[in-house]
């Protein structure tokens, strides 16, 4: 999973981190009502959001440095 991201187009890579937050804020909700199975869910799922933003920004700067030349 955590390679999986790498091969992803720019709109694709932003599509995922939206969609993943999306699932995460409605975990949060099912944990404060407590329908839980895999409380460690939460912590993959921030990760993985985490990597995104990384691949996300590395294209941004990828972006900058090839309109600056």
């Amino acid at each position: 999973m955590k390679n999986s991201f790498k091969n992803l187009s720019f709109a694709e890579l932003k599509a995922k981190r939206d969609e993943l937050k999306r699932k995460y804020m409605d975990f949060r909700f099912k944990t404060v009502i407590g329908h839980v199975d895999n409380p460690l869910q939460k912590r993959t799922m921030r990760r993985q959001i985490a990597r995104l933003n990384t691949l996300i920004h590395a294209h941004e700067i990828a972006e900058q440095k090839a309109e600056a030349k």
